[in-house]
């Protein structure tokens, strides 16, 4: 909405529902007042940010709804629209994710291309916790339970499961006993989250929602009398 201020500031924004809230199709969710050409001009683009953030927080409900019942936390990642992060970000939060890191300096996440480079997962954990503060946490990525049981002699703060299937996911809970953070990851939608969810993860990690979860539709529609209130819906 901050787009129709940013053009005009005497524009007049009345909020029909709060921000991470239900609505249903055809329900108007803004009253936008103000000059014609101002409207036009903000419209495009308010509309562009307002659809995509819905839609965000739309498909960030639908899993939060799916794996319901679960201690399963659903987390964004940092696939997100150059310049849009914090947005973006704040789109899963409203509805009802949680953020995973904002920038590489929040914490360390070993991956495969690291473990290629250095040789093997033990160096890679050594070489990092040699390189970063106490604070900074350690993540590690394990495509196998062989890697798992590496990381975690190598007590690492958390362990990203990457697209295991369901029985070894059980299983890596299993193995972690609660001594570290497990978080799974791979091909997560609305039916895959709950059986994920299951298996005793304390995260589900969901790129898409962020680089590609699609709009919900909003439209600004003019009505047909001439004193420039406009509904968003």
């Amino acid at each position: 909405m901050f787009a129709f201020l940013l053009v005009d500031p005497g524009i007049n924004i009345q909020l029909r529902c709060r921000e991470g809230g239900k609505v249903s199709a055809g329900e108007t969710i803004a009253i936008v007042h103000g000059p014609a050409r101002s409207l036009l001009t903000a419209e495009r683009t308010a509309l562009n940010f307002l659809c995509k953030l819905s839609g965000i927080a739309t498909a960030t409900a639908a899993l939060v709804n799916a794996v319901r019942g679960h201690n399963a936390k659903i987390v964004c990642t940092r696939k997100t629209t150059p310049g849009l992060r914090a947005l973006e970000k704040y789109a899963v939060r409203a509805g009802g994710g949680a953020n995973h890191r904002f920038a590489l300096d929040d914490a360390v996440l070993i991956k495969d291309n690291h473990i290629a480079v250095v040789g093997d997962i033990r160096t890679a954990i050594e070489r990092a916790r040699g390189a970063v503060g106490h604070m900074v946490k350690i993540e590690v990525e394990v495509d196998t339970l062989d890697q798992l049981e590496i990381a975690l002699q190598a007590s690492v703060d958390a362990v990203l499961l990457d697209n295991m299937s369901l029985e070894d996911l059980a299983q890596a809970v299993a193995m972690v006993g609660g001594r570290t953070i497990t978080e799974a990851s791979g091909r997560v939608t609305a039916k895959t989250a709950p059986a994920i969810a299951a298996t005793g993860v304390d995260l589900i990690s969901v790129g898409w929602l962020t680089h590609s979860a699609p709009i919900l539709d909003i439209g600004l529609d003019m009505p047909a009398d001439r004193n420039c209130s406009r509904h968003l819906n």
